[in-house]
């Protein structure tokens, strides 16, 4: 979220669309980490399935706010 909060200032899309995938990757290592607590049982397997999807749904979003932004530069 601090991703998409620093690009939000951007003086293009282009620029703010380079924040977003930075968000993505730090989502992408969330769901790692995810991985390493199921492995240390920090988590349960339903816990993990529940929060992984949240995180995948997350990281949808922001594959379709960049092409929106892509369609839509900014004036």
């Amino acid at each position: 979220m601090a991703n998409i909060a620093e690009g939000f200032d951007s003086r293009s899309n282009s620029e703010f669309i380079q924040f977003l995938y930075y968000a993505l990757r730090s989502a992408s290592e969330l769901q790692s980490h995810f991985y390493v607590a199921l492995d240390q049982s920090y988590l349960t397997e339903s816990k993990f399935r529940e929060i992984y999807e949240q995180t995948g749904k997350a990281k949808s979003m922001i594959f379709r706010f960049t092409d929106y932004l892509r369609t839509h530069e900014k004036p």
